[in-house]
């Protein structure tokens, strides 16, 4: 059964070292629109921080902005202070690994972008197979280490041409 009245994906939340320089990364490289700030947030004297937001009860969130990126995605980006805070980044194998996959039009002029402004890119573009074929993609670092990916099908996804009519029909 689907969640109750579930309707798409509202943002994407993450924890940076460097709120500035995360902003200068996600405006400048990424095309990133700022929106808003919120915070500080804390609470010396209750354990709300953990029974909300599921961290250490003296956390403080010191600031967190919000970011639009094209026409849907939106993060909120967090600077945290913890006594318990963790510093190393998760790699997609380590579990909570993850990263955030992103959309672009041409491959090639967006990986050249990246790495005419710096940005460590990995190997690639890999092509590929099975159902996803059709989709070219590549692995990207944020300056904090944070894993973003670059995808592009302008023709669709295997799967996708596979099943249109079935999308179409129900």
């Amino acid at each position: 059964m689907a969640l109750p009245g579930l309707r798409r994906l509202d943002h994407i939340g993450f924890t940076v070292p460097d709120l500035d320089q995360a902003h200068r990364w996600l405006v400048d490289v990424l095309g990133c629109e700022y929106l808003y700030s919120l915070g500080p947030f804390r609470h010396d004297d209750s354990d709300w921080m953990t029974t909300h937001l599921n961290v250490h009860p003296r956390a403080v969130m010191v600031e967190n902005r919000w970011y639009r990126l094209g026409a849907q995605a939106v993060f909120e980006v967090f600077h945290y202070s913890s006594p318990d805070q963790h510093d190393a980044m998760p790699r997609n194998s380590d579990i909570g690994g993850h990263h955030v996959g992103l959309y672009v039009d041409d491959l090639d002029a967006a990986i050249e972008h990246l790495r005419a402004a710096g940005v460590r890119v990995s190997d690639g573009p890999t092509a590929s197979t099975g159902p996803a074929k059709g989709n070219r993609w590549i692995y990207f670092l944020a300056p904090w280490g944070m894993q973003f990916e670059l995808v592009c099908y302008p023709d669709g996804k295997a799967w996708d041409r596979e099943h249109s009519r079935e999308r179409v029909e129900a």
